[in-house]
């Protein structure tokens, strides 16, 4: 051996290894397919909801969209050199729930694009499926809210032309912040509104999410805390005003927040990690969304507090770690 590769050898550091401590815990039975699965199954009667609603229109954006979302995959994944990921279902996930979070009338190119969007953007560029910040969906949304406002914005969910009174009205949300005027609990629950896709049922919704809490594929908790944030936020703001038509009730079954809290804020890789760390992200979610409905110039902002909630939820991991079985961790002495 030379002296220079000796040198080398004596100053290379030696290898770390840092074990949490236990207990420690390991299954196969959540597997990423296995959970894409669950998802897929739970958007079922979403998608029925949908197409009984905005018939043609739902059927153009969830195939576009999806179909979109499984293209970028193989793209970005042959660019990347790394294994066809295809089969673990996450790309046919992330383009149903960006289409559900569409109105049916947008232009076709709108759901290719925020497909595209979302895997490049909201995955592939922070390292592939596990290692995203943000929840791709609402990457790809943000990005056609952004970039064609016409099209994703309120006047897009509208349509004139079409045999379905549903769509022919304002969206709840959009009708109350405009005009004033309140949509029945009946109309919400069941799915005879406008508005996206995905969020015009409330029972859609509840069905859905539940199967997603009863498989454990969802973490009960997120869902729980955004339901409760908004039913106190709202509930404070009918005390204010006790002749307001809008109820705690229609905060809750109105818009996408039902939708967004089972099937958007519930992502395991964006969402926290600890259970505390998971009521205190709901919770930040129904108060963001609260928030931006009363004060901003938006009449949904569940896309938005979900995506500021994404970007905190490092420093919720942090600051929700759990004491170990035993005690902490002594310091070791020096």
């Amino acid at each position: 051996m030379s002296e220079e590769q000796q040198n080398q050898t004596e100053v290379a550091p030696a290898p770390s290894l840092e074990v949490a401590p236990g207990p420690h815990l390991h299954t196969t039975k959540l597997s990423t397919r296995r959970m894409m699965a669950d998802v897929l199954i739970a958007l079922v009667p979403l998608v029925v909801a949908a197409l009984a609603v905005f018939r043609m229109g739902a059927v153009m954006q969830i195939v576009v969209c999806t179909a979109a979302a499984l293209v970028a995959e193989y793209l970005f994944t042959a660019m990347r050199g790394k294994p066809f990921s295809l089969g673990d279902g996450s790309a046919a996930v992330t383009g149903l729930i960006l289409a559900l979070s569409l109105p049916g009338t947008a232009p076709w190119y709108v759901g290719a694009i925020g497909s595209f969007s979302a895997i490049g953007l909201g995955k592939v560029v922070f390292g592939g499926l596990g290692q995203n910040v943000f929840n791709p969906a609402m990457v790809g949304r943000a990005f056609v809210m952004i970039a064609f406002p016409a099209a994703v914005g309120a006047s897009a969910y509208v349509d004139t032309s079409s045999v379905v009174e549903a769509v022919t009205r304002a969206t709840p949300l959009t009708a109350l912040k405009q005009e004033g005027l309140p949509t029945s609990l009946a109309d919400l629950f069941i799915g005879s509104t406008n508005g996206s896709l995905g969020e015009t049922s409330a029972l859609a919704c509840l069905i859905g999410g539940l199967y997603l809490c009863i498989r454990r594929t969802a973490s009960w908790e997120i869902p729980a805390g955004v339901i409760a944030a908004v039913a106190v936020i709202a509930g404070l703001i009918n005390l204010t005003d006790m002749q307001a038509h809008w109820t705690v009730a229609h905060h809750i079954l109105g818009g996408a927040l039902l939708f967004g809290a089972f099937f958007i804020a519930t992502d395991p890789v964006s969402s926290p990690l600890t259970p505390k760390g998971k009521w205190i992200f709901g919770a930040g979610v129904g108060a963001l969304v609260m928030l931006l409905r009363k004060l901003s110039g938006y009449p949904e902002g569940v896309m938005f507090a979900v995506l500021i909630m994404n970007a905190l939820v490092p420093l919720i991991n942090r600051w929700t770690i759990p004491v170990p079985v035993g005690g902490p961790v002594p310091e070791p002495k020096s």
